[in-house]
């Protein structure tokens, strides 16, 4: 009877330990989506294309609103460009 309970024992030990955890995102390999969004819009406000960086970020917010990066996509439009649309003009009325 203890022989098949210390084979057991030593197989279990020999197993590699396996458990629930987000990996280091410096040993990452790949990208979540939402940093890719986030990446994106970057690369659209860069260029000076505010509407899909505006839109992007909206995605983002609204498909993975638990992202770490839907944090930073919404603190980023409510402090950045806005489109022309939504800009006021010289009066102070937005168009």
């Amino acid at each position: 009877m203890r022989l098949p309970v210390l084979a057991a024992l030593l197989l279990m030990a020999r197993a590699p330990l396996q458990c629930a955890s987000d990996p280091d995102p410096s040993l990452r390999r790949y990208e979540t989506p939402g940093e890719a969004l986030y990446g994106l819009a970057q690369e659209f406000k860069a260029k000076g294309n505010d509407a899909a960086w505006r839109s992007t970020l909206s995605y983002l917010i609204a498909h993975y609103p638990n992202s770490r990066f839907a944090g930073m996509a919404k603190s980023d439009l409510a402090e950045g460009p806005r489109s022309e649309a939504e800009a006021p003009d010289a009066k102070g009325a937005q168009r």
